[in-house]
């Protein structure tokens, strides 16, 4: 996967002045080619980033400070370069507005530009406690799945699908008849990947519910997400392989995949993926965000 732009930079110089044109788009089609599947079924559900660092001036010049969450369709043709955003998003420290308001449609109007789709845009105040309240993924936790394997998890290049389907029996407790009426709802905080660009870790909070007549293996499913350790993808991409991988192995009749990654810069990433939109959750953060 090649990116260019200015993501991977060593040294860059902040604009102090308003600069839309930082906005780097990159094409979604550069991770689903990759991913090799079905690109329309990738293409339902948002990607939530949540920006902590925004800051601009009121008309008497005094700095004003929020929080923001942009809401970006999964059927964009792109996504924003993080680092890109970041610059964008200081560009606005010493410009004047005459409202929050005037912020708020003014980052949607640029960011829709360069996604070439509709991004809503919320600000939150720092002064209420309901803003960006934290929440617990819900469903059980399977990173306790291996705690009685004696097998050794490999370091894997890539994802390895295959291991959904690992023969290696496991205690009954980690094997889960699945009724096709009620989902499958589970969650992990093991989640890595890498940066493709800085080859920096990116550590995440996987959440799944999943409808299938197919047996369910906690286990499997741990080895699984594990394997992302040392693979090179945007977070969208990650996502959407879970979501391919999942769909191709278990054909659920219903299927959520989301993440919640870790902040870097000032910003949070938060894909998710639905088989149907009636499927999408609220948008929210974990505590380790």
């Amino acid at each position: 996967m090649s990116i260019h732009g200015i993501l991977g930079e060593q040294t860059t110089d902040y604009p102090t002045e308003y600069s839309p044109e930082t906005l780097y788009p990159i094409a979604r089609s550069m991770g689903r080619d990759v991913i090799g599947w079905h690109a329309d079924k990738l293409t339902v559900g948002v990607d939530w980033w949540q920006a902590f660092e925004l800051s601009w001036l009121n008309l008497q010049g005094i700095s004003q400070v929020a929080m923001v969450r942009f809401s970006i369709p999964a059927s964009s043709p792109f996504i924003v370069e993080s680092k890109s955003l970041k610059l964008y998003l200081n560009s606005i420290n010493f410009t004047e507005f005459a409202s929050w308001n005037d912020v708020q449609a003014l980052i949607a109007k640029d960011l829709s530009a360069c996604l070439q789709a509709e991004v809503q845009v919320e600000l939150f105040t720092l002064n209420d406690a309901a803003s960006l309240l934290i929440a617990q993924p819900t469903g059980i936790c399977i990173d306790d799945a291996l705690a009685g394997s004696t097998g050794k998890i490999a370091l894997t290049e890539h994802p390895d699908a295959s291991l959904l389907s690992n023969d290696e029996t496991e205690a009954s407790s980690e094997r889960v008849a699945n009724n096709s009426n009620q989902p499958y709802v589970f969650y992990s905080n093991l989640l890595r990947s890498n940066c493709p660009v800085t080859n920096q870790p990116d550590w995440g909070t996987l959440a799944v519910s999943i409808t299938t007549d197919k047996t369910f293996n906690n286990a499997n499913m741990l080895r699984y997400i594990l394997s992302f350790r040392q693979h090179n993808g945007f977070h969208e991409q990650c996502v959407e392989q879970i979501f391919a991988d999942l769909s191709q192995y278990y054909q659920p009749s219903e299927l959520m995949v989301r993440a919640w990654y870790t902040r870097r810069g000032g910003i949070d990433i938060n894909p998710c993926r639905v088989s149907d939109m009636a499927l999408l959750p609220a948008p929210s953060r974990l505590i380790r965000q």
